[in-house]
């Protein structure tokens, strides 16, 4: 039977905390308080020690009819509540695979590393809707083990659940789970076209799409599908995501 604990192995619960692990957290939810007044996205900090949320922001998206307070105190029970049973078992899976992955990682580059998925939610009218978390490691205890993570919550770009991607922040690296297989596979790496890069670079400098088809001579029907193209490409849902995904992964 699928429960709270099918969440947590030896592999990332938290039981001993020393005073150097606790100091390095010192006031830092002030810091992702004032993040979160500052993106779209729905943010909330998992606690491996305590086997929780210690954060959830007031962004509606994630939290289902329910107030952040609310969903803070349901921690994991909220999963058990809104997701339907199929995408429960798949989070399951991605918890497990995603910390053997951490677990088989050098210490030193374990917080380099971020986690994306998708997986439906479903609220009490009913309504499901697909979303993406993006999971990446806060802090680590002194033995290297996840202790808080935190996740940003978008409405997903693609058809369907999964979709389980790791990622090197320098873009180094990155690899697919494929479920069928049951193994991680790595990803080829996304190259942009000429003029991908171009409409990029003057959205970076605020160019409107207006503006960006009398610098390069091209309608602006032509850029509204160079972006949709470039949106696919990427996995994102507008200009700013694009740009940050570009940025991040040094695709500029």
């Amino acid at each position: 039977m699928t429960d709270i604990n099918s969440f947590f192995s030896l592999k990332n619960t938290i039981r001993d905390l020393t005073a150097k692990d606790i100091h390095q957290t010192t006031n830092y939810l002030e810091v992702i308080e004032a993040f979160t007044r500052t993106t779209y996205k729905s943010v909330y900090v998992i606690d491996y020690n305590t086997k929780g949320f210690e954060y959830v922001s007031d962004n509606p998206l994630f939290l289902c009819g329910n107030s952040a307070t609310e969903v803070k105190e349901m921690g994991y029970d909220f999963y058990f509540k809104y997701v339907p049973k199929e995408d429960l078992e798949l989070l399951v899976k991605i918890n497990t695979v995603g910390f053997d992955f951490y677990e088989q990682t050098p210490l030193e580059e374990r917080k380099e590393y971020s986690i994306s998925y998708d997986f439906h939610l479903k609220n009490e009218e009913g309504k499901t809707i697909l979303i993406n978390q993006k999971l990446t490691p806060l802090f680590l205890n002194e033995k290297g083990k996840i202790w808080k993570a935190i996740c940003f919550v978008s409405l997903s770009t693609q058809q369907q659940s999964g979709n389980i991607i790791i990622s090197k922040k320098d873009g180094s690296k990155k690899i697919t789970y494929d479920l069928a297989n049951d193994c991680w596979k790595p990803m080829e790496k996304i190259e942009l076209s000429t003029r991908e890069k171009e409409i990029l670079q003057y959205s970076i400098r605020g160019y409107t799409i207006h503006e960006i088809s009398e610098k390069i001579y091209i309608s602006p029907d032509t850029i509204k599908f160079h972006r949709k193209k470039l949106f696919e490409k990427l996995g994102v849902s507008n200009i700013y995501e694009a740009i940050s995904y570009a940025t991040i992964h040094k695709l500029l």
